[in-house]
């Protein structure tokens, strides 16, 4: 796992916690929503430099299309999840709720000043299914759409939760009532049931809507070139790596012409390992095969 740190921008008035994210269960929290591609996170990050102030970007050095590329805000306590193939947001996580206040509706929760308990979770999103306890975590999860809540449960109350849909623990025998220490935000459109663990379901970007220009057509002809029709680019077969990455970086360029040098690296360095893996793909003898390239995912149609 590779780990890239923006340099740090702290002005005054941007202590740890002190930003407030509109949360929109299902869609997205502040500007950032879900299925929305990594360099428009990237955009948005650079015109709020004090608020984002400190950013690690987090992927698989090795086998970038592997794992998660992750946007992480550990001063505001939490990051997003981009799929590695289509770099499209997934998933939003809040890992540290006293670090960041949401506004939901008229209402706030979180921060250092409204903690979020599971009785200030149900007064403001309102009564719901129970939910599922996680015996190996100790952890109960309380699903909304596009919305779930992790509350650590204290072992001397765990009894109380041993069935896997559990009754909700509003409040424990001594008067105290469980702290969330995760929020998770994905795509409320499928009924699923996102969190941590093998119990549940793993989120997955929205889709994408009907005349979407996300998805463009690539040609490849064996023994020839791969043909990027929105930007023109032809990379021959056999072309040297810096041959190759200039074409990659030229064709972002065309996609996208907001990109800092960071994440012209990042996304060519995907593209590069895509590259070789691609022509792995085609080397057995067809005429002629059409892809459509979803940034770096990849659809064979003969």
């Amino acid at each position: 796992m590779l780990q890239s740190q923006k340099p740090r921008r702290r002005c005054e008035g941007t202590a740890m916690g002190a930003i407030v994210l509109d949360l929109r269960p299902g869609v997205g929290i502040g500007p950032f929503s879900l299925g929305m591609p990594i360099c428009e996170a990237f955009a948005s990050i650079e015109q709020q430099p004090n608020i984002y102030d400190v950013v690690h970007v987090k992927y698989f050095d090795e086998e970038p299309l592997k794992l998660d590329i992750i946007i992480s805000f550990p001063d505001h306590g939490f990051h997003l999840r981009f799929d590695p193939w289509s770099q499209r947001l997934r998933l939003i996580e809040i890992f540290d709720i006293k670090r960041l206040q949401m506004r939901y509706a008229t209402s706030l929760i979180g921060g250092s000043s409204t903690l979020a308990t599971f009785v200030a979770v149900y007064a403001l999103f309102g009564p719901t299914f129970p939910g599922v306890y996680d015996k190996e975590r100790s952890v109960y999860m309380l699903f909304y759409p596009g919305l779930s809540f992790a509350f650590p449960i204290p072992a001397q109350y765990a009894d109380c939760c041993q069935d896997r849909e559990a009754e909700l623990p509003l409040e424990f025998p001594d008067g105290t009532t469980p702290v969330t220490c995760r929020v998770s935000i994905y795509d409320g459109s499928a009924d699923k049931k996102v969190g941590v663990g093998s119990l549940f379901d793993k989120a997955i970007a929205p889709s994408l809507p009907v005349g979407s220009l996300y998805i463009e057509e690539v040609h490849a002809k064996l023994g020839e070139e791969l043909h990027f029709t929105v930007g023109s680019q032809h990379i021959p077969f056999g072309a040297s790596p810096q041959v190759t990455f200039t074409c990659i970086v030229v064709f972002f360029i065309v996609l996208q012409s907001d990109f800092c040098c960071f994440e012209l690296i990042l996304l060519a360095h995907t593209y590069l390992n895509l590259f070789n893996s691609f022509l792995q793909f085609i080397s057995y003898p067809i005429l002629h095969i059409n892809v459509n390239i979803n940034l770096a995912q990849t659809h064979k149609t003969v």
